[in-house]
């Protein structure tokens, strides 16, 4: 049985599930995991909550808070049908560009306590050191990831165009 694009559902469906436990295996709570795969894997990359559930036999309170999940990683937008109240999820082509962009947010946070703690331990003392080799880290990660960026958007529009 084929799909009108000749695509067959149940491979489909062992792609998302497939996907889903790799996202899991990397962090991802289960049934995030599994609406991002779907919608990942939709051709028009987005879903109504009802879809979702009709395709991954799961509940409207599951697919509520899965989305709520992924629009706080900013991983899925949220956007009204035109002329209706319902909502449909949509992942955007550059949606793991946003999310690492928005971790940089997370990191200064990060860089700015441990810089208290550096200051605080003072830096000659075996923590302090240990701090300061942990700010030198996430400074170094901050800058390769701006400077991967830029390289990544720049190989982008090569390869796929002007998103």
């Amino acid at each position: 049985m084929t799909d009108a694009v000749g695509r067959d559902p149940e491979a489909v469906s062992k792609f998302v599930e497939s996907f889903a436990a790799q996202l899991v295996e990397a962090g991802m709570q289960r049934m995030p995991a599994r609406v991002f795969a779907a919608l990942l894997s939709s051709d028009e990359g987005s879903m109504t909550s009802a879809e979702l559930g009709e395709q991954l036999q799961i509940s409207p309170a599951a697919v509520s808070g899965a989305v709520r999940y992924l629009t706080m990683t900013h991983m899925v937008s949220r956007e009204r049908e035109p002329g209706s109240r319902r909502e449909r999820y949509r992942v955007h082509g550059d949606q793991w560009y946003e999310a690492l962009t928005n971790r940089e947010a997370l990191i200064k946070r990060w860089e700015a306590a441990l810089r208290e703690g550096v200051s605080s331990l003072g830096v000659d003392t075996p923590a302090g050191r240990r701090m300061a080799e942990t700010l030198a880290f996430f400074e170094f990660i901050e800058a390769e990831v701006a400077t991967m960026m830029e390289r990544w958007r720049v190989h982008r529009e090569k390869t796929f165009g002007a998103g």
